[in-house]
Parts: structure tokens; sequence; C-alpha cells
């Protein structure tokens, strides 16, 4: 599969859900069914992986 059509589908399924579940859900029941729409897609996903950041490499830090 290339970029553009791995795109194509995300941004497709990322479209749909909104449409089929309309607005004022919770974050989370988006995020769940985008994950159920991308894996009906074949494309196999992972939800909340941790980010580990490395900030003593970096020479000014704004909080």
């Amino acid at each position: 599969m290339t970029e553009n059509e791995l795109s194509y589908k995300i941004i497709g399924a990322a479209i749909e859900v909104p449409k089929k579940l309309g607005v004022g859900l919770l974050e989370n029941t988006y995020e769940t069914a985008l994950a159920y729409e991308l894996k009906m897609l074949g494309l196999n996903i992972k939800q909340q992986l941790a980010l580990i950041m490395n900030l003593l490499n970096m020479e000014s830090i704004e909080l």
C-alpha cells in the first residue's frame, strides 16, 4: 500500500466516524470508534502509546 492509499483510508475513516456518531460525545468515544474503523479497513493500529521525550538535550525549555 502506498502512502497516498494509506492516507486516503485514514482520512476517510476520520471523516466518517463523526458523521456516523454525531457531535457532542467524549473524545474517547471518537478515538475508540476510529480505532475500530481503521481495524475494519485492515490496518494494524495501537492506541495511547507512551511517548518518551529526552528533555535533557534541549537548549531551552519553556513551560
